[in-house]
């Protein structure tokens, strides 16, 4: 039984490991999102953590779909999980980007970078198995509305 589950374990351990650390990394910088000018559909900070936390699980979740799946398909789900891994570094640095360096255009743009490696992923998953790929979707959703915010925040405190 802990063989089949163990992939899973791990592989939700893992991003939420990384948003820990993300976190961690700019724990002295978040106030600044109750300081700037935020646009209309904000929501409010204690949200944050709560969304992201289900968006790793689901990433976790999706990933040790994939894993379990390597002997159908070696190749794909080597690449999707590669997939996983780099788009999991990026999303680790994009709070470092915004809340420690304040750096509201760059933070936009490396969340498009972020934004199509997550359908770069999704697309790897989905030859592996379609409900892996399905599961980085509200993921997906949540970094279009992320940019949203950003690109705003990035517009309405340009001259901070």
């Amino acid at each position: 039984m802990w063989n089949k589950i163990k992939p899973y374990v791990i592989f939700i351990a893992v991003p939420l490991a990384a948003g820990g650390l993300s976190a961690w990394v700019t724990r002295g910088n978040m106030d600044i999102y109750e300081e700037i000018n935020k646009p209309p559909l904000s929501p409010p900070g204690f949200l944050f953590p709560i969304v992201w936390g289900i968006l790793y699980v689901l990433m976790g979740i999706g990933a040790g779909i994939v894993y379990s799946k390597r002997s159908e398909t070696p190749v794909s789900a080597g690449a999707s999980l590669k997939l996983f891994g780099l788009q999991l570094i990026v999303n680790f640095f994009w709070s470092i980007i915004f809340f420690n360096m304040r750096a509201y255009l760059f933070a936009f743009i490396w969340l498009l970078l972020l934004w199509f490696l997550i359908i770069a992923m999704m697309l790897s998953f989905k030859t592996t198995s379609r409900s892996a790929a399905w599961l980085q979707l509200p993921y997906l959703l949540w970094v279009t509305f992320a940019g949203y915010l950003t690109i705003m925040v990035y517009i309405l405190n340009r001259a901070l």
